[in-house]
């Protein structure tokens, strides 16, 4: 089973997310790929908030992700914090260049689930994941959200759509809860894909 873990990250948060997803795709026995998207702030932006530097520069040597990052997974795993309920323009970018693979259909049956951060509980992350899961439904993929299948997602706040993570603050650890509803996300994502494969 092959993982693929896309993430935007600016001050560390859904980096976080990200290496919590890789790590549950591991211990399950999966290949993973974690790739993070180009950022496109000017280096004067990144400059003037000195949490989002120091991300920057703390992960460096993260892969840029790929379009071949997509065609190899049979799993994707988004992490994105919330643009005014939807995504950033970073991840956009990159979504927006999978055109080529939609019109080939290399996409198709690809098992895609998401996560996402706020500063606040109602900071736009549902609509954040829906609006990221639209695009997944155009390349006919297999959208496998949590839902209520585990009471990690319940502990964790309850959003059946994707873990969302609430850190008021770019250094703030992930709560352990949301350690926990990520994991068993990206559990449950492998298990539907591996049935898939298995044609059950």
């Amino acid at each position: 089973m092959r993982v693929a873990i896309i993430y935007y990250s600016a001050t560390g948060t859904n980096y976080r997310l990200a290496q919590t997803a890789a790590r549950a795709a591991e211990a399950a026995g999966a290949e993973v790929r974690l790739r993070k998207v180009a950022e496109l702030a000017p280096p004067e932006a990144i400059e003037q908030n000195p949490a989002w530097k120091r991300h920057v520069e703390a992960t460096r040597d993260v892969p840029d992700a790929r379009l071949d990052d997509l065609v190899w997974a049979d799993v994707i795993v988004f992490s994105t914090p919330t643009r005014f309920g939807n995504v950033p323009s970073q991840l956009k970018q990159f979504l927006d260049t999978t055109g080529p693979l939609w019109a080939k259909g290399a996409l198709v049956d690809k098992v895609v689930t998401a996560m996402t951060s706020a500063q606040n509980p109602h900071g736009g992350q549902e609509a954040t994941l829906l609006s990221l899961y639209t695009t997944a439904y155009h390349w006919g993929a297999i959208v496998v959200p949590p839902g209520y299948t585990d009471p990690a997602v319940f502990a964790a706040g309850g959003n059946p759509y994707g873990t969302s993570a609430t850190v008021p603050e770019p250094d703030t650890p992930l709560p352990e809860a949301v350690v926990r509803a990520a994991e068993h996300q990206v559990r449950r994502a492998i298990d539907i894909a591996r049935r898939l494969k298995a044609g059950r």
